[in-house]
């Protein structure tokens, strides 16, 4: 089973292959996201890796705080995304 963890805090040159390179230090990557703006086509400063469950943990436990292109992440396991009111 995969996990998906919240990764935030990045800077705004992090890109999917970066983050990926980063988390495959700790363990195998199945997939790496970093959600970009739809107007501006910038980073928004976080993204989603999906890991299996023993290397997910190992990767909050080890980068957790870490420094990452001189911003210090925060990862924690993702939470579905809430419902919210539609926009007009």
């Amino acid at each position: 089973m995969a996990k998906k963890l919240y990764i935030g805090n990045l800077a705004y040159s992090t890109t999917n292959d970066s983050l990926r390179d980063t988390f495959a230090q700790v363990g195998a990557v199945i997939s790496a996201n970093v959600i970009i703006d739809k107007m501006s086509g910038r980073s928004r400063g976080f993204g989603f890796v999906e890991m299996e469950d023993a290397d997910a943990d190992k990767a909050i436990e080890t980068l957790n705080g870490k420094d990452m292109d001189g911003r210090k992440l925060v990862v924690n396991e993702a939470r579905p995304m809430a419902e919210r009111a539609p926009r007009r």
